[in-house]
C-alpha cells in the first residue's frame, strides 16, 4: 500500500497541495482528474522520486517495482522490438550475463542462469513484447523499424510499449491515449484490466476512464479526494455535492433547458429508430450528470451562422489523394445544414484527407465538388479545427488582439466594443490578463480552446473538426459537447473521444480500405464490432508469415538453450559418478577397517573411524545431488520434447 501523511508540496510561493492523508491500494486502477494547474503531474513526479514533500510523509513499499510512461522521445537507432524489450530490464541483465558466461565457458553458471531465465518466462519476451506492439497499431514489418524514424506520435506509442513491458506492481500512466485511435484505445483498456497491480492514470477520455477506473482521485482546492467507482460514478457524486449550492442549482437549471431544447428538435426530425433511440439515451444520461460541471469555468455556445442554404456541399465519385497518390475512391457525401456525422476509421485510413477536403484546404484528384459559392475558408462560413492550426497562432498575439483583428476585417458596419470582446473570451476560459496574454505563453490546451473560440467567432455555416480535444481536459469537452447540441449548422467531426462522439453525432462514416461508407449502426455497435476484430486476430490461425517466422525463431532459441541446459547437466552428472565412484572405492578398502579395528592407538583409532564416516557421508551426498541431476534433466528432456513438437 502507498501512503501519503500529511504531505504538503509548494512551488516557489504557491502551494500545490496542502497536509494531503490519502492511500493507494494493491488492485485498483485509479484514474487522476483535476483542471490544468491542480497538481496531477505533480503528484506523479512525487510518486516517481523526481521532486520531494516538501512536509509529511510519503511511503511505498520497497518491493513494489514501478513503470512509468515517459512523454519524452530520444534520437536513437534502436529498433522498435528492441526499444520494447529494453523495458524489462531485469531480461537485458540476464541477457547479458548469459552473454559473458557462455564466453567464458563457465557452465555451472550458464546453467543457472538459463534456469532463471525459464523462472522470469524470458524466453516468451520477443512474443509478448510483438503483441504488444501489435496491440498499439505496429505491423510486424515496423518491428524491425529504427525507433528515430517513427513520428512524434508513434514514439510515444513506442514508450507506452516499452513501459508494459516492464513488470511491475505499480503502473503511472501520464495522457496514454492521447496519440492512439479507438482500436488501440479498446486494446489498451482489455490490457489494463487484465494487469494484477495497481494503476494511477491521467487521461481526458471520459470513456477510457470509466471503463478502467475502479476509483477516481479528484484534485482539487489543494487536496485529493478518493471516489470509489467509476468516472460516471464520481460524476454523479459530484454533482450531488454541488447541487447543495444554489448558484451552481440555478446554472445547471439552465443548462438542462438548453439541452432539453436540442433532444426535442432532434426528437422531432429523427427518422432512424435505432440511432434516435441511443441518441436520445445518451442526451438524458448526459442531462443526468451535468450537475458535476455546474462549477466549470467554461459557458460559451457555437452562434448560429446568419444564413444556411439548404445544401452545403456535395461531393460525388470523387476521389482524394495527394498527387498521383489516391487516398479514398468514389467518395459520395452530401452535407445539409442539421447534419451532424462523426467519421470513424483506424488512424492513416484518409479521415484527415477527408476533412481537408471538405474544408477546402485539398482539391479533390477526380469527380466532382459541388458547395455553395458562398460557403468557403475565405468567407468564414467553414470553421475548420486542426491540430496545426493550434500552431500557427500569432505567437506574439493575445486572444483579444486576434478577435480584433476579425473585427477589423469583418465586412459588418457595426463594431463589437471591447469589454464585449473580453466577456466572449472569458467563456471560454480566459478571463481578466488570459485574454491579453500572448499565444507564445499558452499551454497546448489553452491554444486549443483559443482557436475553437475564434472558429467560434466567425458563426460558420459548417464545423469542420479534426481530433479537437486531444489538448482539451474534461471539463472542457463536456462544455464542447453542450455547445455543439445547440449549433444548427452542419457538423463533421473526427475524434477518438468516444463520450464526445456519441454525444453529438447522429450518423457515421467509416473510411476503411480506401473508401468511405456509411454506417447503419451506431457507436456502441462500432466498438463492439473493432472489439470481436481484434480477438479473431489474435487466434493461431491470423498470424501473419512473419510473426510464425518470429515464433519459430523464439522456439528455436528455446531449444538451444533447452540442450544447453541438458549438455551441462550430463557433465556434472558425469563428474559427480567419478567422485561416487573414488568414494566406493576408498570404502571398500580393506586396510580402512582391519586399521580400525586392530589398532591399539587411540588417537589414530579416531582418525580413522572420523574417515569412515566422512566418506560415508560424501557417499551419501553425491548420491542425493545425481539424483536430483538426473530429475532435472529428465525435466529438460520433457521441456524440449514439448517446444520441438509446438
Amino acid at each position: 500500500m502507498i501512503t501519503l501523511k500529511k504531505v504538503s508540496i509548494w512551488r516557489g510561493e504557491n502551494e500545490i497541495f496542502t497536509e494531503l492523508n490519502l492511500a493507494f491500494h494493491p488492485g485498483q486502477r485509479v484514474g487522476i482528474f483535476g483542471r490544468n494547474g491542480a497538481g496531477k503531474s505533480t503528484l506523479f513526479a512525487l510518486l516517481t522520486g523526481d521532486i520531494g514533500a516538501d512536509k509529511g510523509d510519503l511511503s511505498i513499499p520497497g518491493s513494489w517495482r514501478l513503470a512509468h510512461l515517459q512523454q519524452d522521445t530520444l534520437p536513437v537507432s534502436t529498433t522498435a522490438l528492441d526499444w520494447v524489450l529494453d523495458g524489462d530490464t531485469v531480461l537485458r541483465k540476464l541477457e547479458a550475463d548469459i552473454k559473458r558466461a557462455d564466453a567464458q565457458r563457465k557452465h555451472e553458471q550458464l546453467a543457472q542462469l538459463y534456469a532463471r531465465l525459464e523462472d522470469i518466462d524470458g524466453y516468451t519476451a520477443p512474443a509478448r513484447a510483438a503483441e504488444i506492439l501489435n496491440g498499439l497499431g505496429f505491423s510486424s514489418s515496423e518491428f524491425d523499424k529504427p525507433y528515430n524514424e517513427f513520428s512524434g506520435g508513434w514514439r510515444i506509442r513506442l514508450n507506452l510499449a516499452q513501459t508494459l513491458m516492464c513488470p511491475s506492481d505499480f503502473l503511472l500512466l501520464d495522457e496514454p491515449t492521447n496519440h492512439l485511435d479507438l482500436v488501440t484505445t479498446l486494446w489498451l483498456e482489455s490490457w489494463l484490466l487484465r494487469y494484477d497491480g495497481t494503476v494511477l492514470v491521467i487521461a481526458h477520455d471520459r470513456d477510457f476512464l470509466n471503463t478502467v477506473s475502479t476509483h477516481i482521485a479528484h484534485l482539487a482546492n489543494k487536496s485529493i479526494r478518493i471516489y470509489r467507482g467509476n468516472f460516471e460514478n464520481f460524476e454523479r457524486v459530484r454533482g450531488e455535492q454541488l447541487l447543495a449550492e444554489e448558484a451552481a442549482y440555478n446554472r445547471q437549471a439552465r443548462e438542462i433547458k438548453h439541452m432539453q431544447k436540442f433532444i426535442d428538435r432532434f426528437r422531432a426530425k429523427a427518422t432512424k429508430a435505432k440511432q434516435a433511440q441511443s441518441r436520445i439515451k445518451a442526451l438524458d444520461r448526459m442531462t443526468l450528470l451535468a450537475p458535476a460541471y455546474t462549477d466549470s469555468p467554461y459557458q460559451f455556445s457555437f452562434p448560429n451562422p446568419d444564413r444556411l442554404p439548404q445544401e452545403l456541399l456535395r461531393l460525388e465519385r470523387a476521389n482524394l489523394g495527394y498527387g498521383e497518390t489516391i487516398v479514398l475512391s468514389g467518395v459520395k457525401l452530401e452535407l445539409f445544414p442539421g447534419s451532424r456525422t462523426g467519421i470513424l476509421g483506424a488512424n492513416g485510413t484518409g479521415k484527415s484527407t477527408l476533412v481537408k477536403v471538405l474544408a477546402d484546404e485539398l482539391p479533390i484528384l477526380s469527380g466532382e465538388l459541388i458547395r455553395d459559392s458562398q460557403y468557403n475558408r475565405q468567407s468564414g462560413a467553414i470553421g475548420y479545427f486542426a491540430q496545426h492550426q493550434i500552431e500557427q497562432l500569432d505567437s506574439s498575439a493575445s486572444g483579444l488582439d486576434l478577435l480584433k483583428r476579425y473585427e477589423t476585417e469583418s465586412a459588418s458596419a457595426s463594431r463589437t466594443t471591447t469589454q464585449a470582446l473580453r466577456n466572449y473570451l472569458g467563456g471560454w476560459g480566459f478571463p481578466g490578463d488570459m485574454a491579453t496574454r500572448a499565444c507564445g505563453q499558452l499551454s497546448g490546451g489553452e491554444r486549443a480552446r483559443l482557436v475553437l473560440c475564434l472558429i467560434a467567432w466567425q458563426k460558420p455555416a459548417m464545423l469542420l473538426l479534426d481530433e479537437p480535444t486531444n489538448h482539451l481536459d474534461l471539463d472542457m469537452r463536456h462544455a464542447l459537447a453542450v455547445a455543439l447540441q445547440a449549433y444548427e449548422g452542419a457538423l463533421i467531426i473526427v475524434s477518438h473521444d468516444r463520450h464526445l462522439m456519441g454525444q453529438v453525432a447522429d450518423d457515421f462514416l467509416v473510411t476503411e480500405n480506401g473508401h468511405v461508407q456509411h454506417y447503419r449502426g451506431d457507436l456502441e455497435n462500432y466498438t463492439a464490432e473493432l472489439k470481436t476484430q481484434k480477438s479473431a486476430q489474435r487466434e493461431p490461425g491470423a498470424l501473419s508469415k512473419r510473426d510464425k517466422r518470429r515464433q519459430s525463431a523464439d522456439a528455436r532459441a528455446k531449444s538451444k538453450a533447452l540442450r544447453d541446459n541438458i549438455r551441462i547437466t550430463e557433465q556434472k552428472i558425469t563428474r559427480l559418478t567419478s567422485q561416487l565412484q573414488k568414494c566406493i572405492q576408498k570404502l571398500e578398502d580393506p586396510t580402512l577397517y582391519h586399521t580400525a579395528s586392530a589398532c591399539t592407538d587411540a588417537e589414530k583409532l579416531k582418525q580413522d573411524k572420523s574417515k569412515i564416516r566422512e566418506l560415508t557421508l560424501e557417499q551419501s551426498t553425491t548420491k542425493s545431488k545425481i539424483l536430483e541431476l538426473e530429475e532435472q534433466w529428465l525435466e529438460y528432456q520433457e521441456q524440449l520434447q514439448r517446444t520441438e513438437e509446438a
